[in-house]
């Protein structure tokens, strides 16, 4: 067994020991002629299939549930609302490295909500600068240092060392050539994609701020409330499903409207929000939140009149939303991710 696998089964082993009582005998074995990931749980000395899927996002499982061989369990270091509910309906269990899991068998049964704040596991490789160039290159951009420097308006050094960082997670692969020309190429855009999301989830803005509209339109209200800030000078880009309304519609109602604005603090949240007439209330339908990253305002595009994330960052938004907001991020993948 290779190091990798090696570090797959002790991640799966830890999951599993993690939610089942420590009075009932475990052991895991990889499965015989199973891809990588697929182990053999004994559990009361009955046989379960387990298999390891990193994170669980619906677009994975969709993938999981098409096979003709589908495992009995599986673990990740996130399951998504979404993907739960299609696990659940197709009688698959599932355990999230965070101690949350759902188990439902003839022999065991377990229901556990694990931690309420997800353990950060990207933080270490990722910092603000790798997500702006990962965003950059899921868009389109030559994963090159003169080109991201000039797609995302950060430092050559900036992007020189976000490019290797990049590299060193093994989600690209690195050209023989060097020089600010020199090509990498993405090795797995899922994979890309998935670690990008993850990453953005954990760097998200620490701070936000309701404010009270009174539109019967989100779209029209926001495209409104748009001009407004641009003639205040306050640059704001939409995300979410306002958002997803716009360039991926799927989607019919849309309740809370969510916005970037250049900001960092809740003050300044305010003032951004005082520059369109709008003023904070608790429960408002417009959330305004701080830009995530240069990059995310450097890439939006206008869209009937609406400036939008770059795709990638709608995307990671919408799947921190609940089961239509990942329902939504999948099409908006579909229809924008695969150009």
């Amino acid at each position: 067994m290779t190091d990798v696998s090696s570090d797959v089964k002790r991640r799966v082993e830890a999951g599993l020991r993690a939610v089942i009582p420590d009075s009932v005998d475990l052991a895991l074995r990889a499965g015989r002629d199973s891809p990588a990931g697929a182990f053999e749980a004994s559990i009361r000395g009955r046989v379960l299939n387990v298999e390891w899927v990193g994170h669980a996002w619906l677009s994975v499982i969709e993938k999981l549930l098409a096979r003709s061989a589908r495992p009995d369990i599986i673990v990740g270091y996130r399951v998504s609302p979404a993907s739960r509910q299609a696990l659940t309906e197709a009688g698959i269990g599932w355990v999230e490295t965070t101690g949350a899991a759902e188990i439902e068998t003839d022999f065991l049964v377990v229901s556990r909500t694990g931690e309420t704040r997800l353990v950060k596991k990207t933080l270490n490789s990722w910092t603000r600068a790798v997500l702006g160039v990962a965003e950059a290159i899921l868009t389109g951009v030559e994963p090159t240092v003169s080109a991201t420097h000039e797609a995302t308006g950060l430092s050559v050094g900036a992007c020189i060392k976000a490019l290797r960082a990049l590299t060193d997670m093994q989600l690209l692969e690195a050209d023989a050539a060097r020089g600010p020309r020199s090509g990498r190429r993405i090795t797995d855009r899922d994979a890309l994609l998935d670690a990008y999301v993850a990453a953005a989830h954990d760097l998200e803005p620490s701070v936000s701020l309701p404010v009270g509209v009174t539109w019967r339109d989100p779209v029209e209200g926001l495209i409104e409330l748009g001009d407004r800030w641009d003639r205040a000078g306050v640059a704001w880009v939409a995300t979410g499903l306002v958002a997803a309304a716009v360039v991926a519609p799927l989607v019919t109602s849309v309740g809370t409207a969510n916005v970037y604005v250049v900001a960092s603090t809740v003050a300044e949240l305010d003032l951004a929000a005082s520059a369109a007439g709008l003023r904070p209330i608790e429960g408002g339908r417009l959330v305004l939140a701080p830009l995530p990253t240069r990059t995310t305002l450097e890439l939006a595009t206008a869209v009937d009149g609406m400036r939008v994330v770059p795709w990638p960052r709608l995307v990671a938004d919408l799947r921190r939303s609940g089961v239509r907001g990942e329902e939504a991020a999948e099409h908006v993948r579909e229809v924008l991710g695969g150009r």
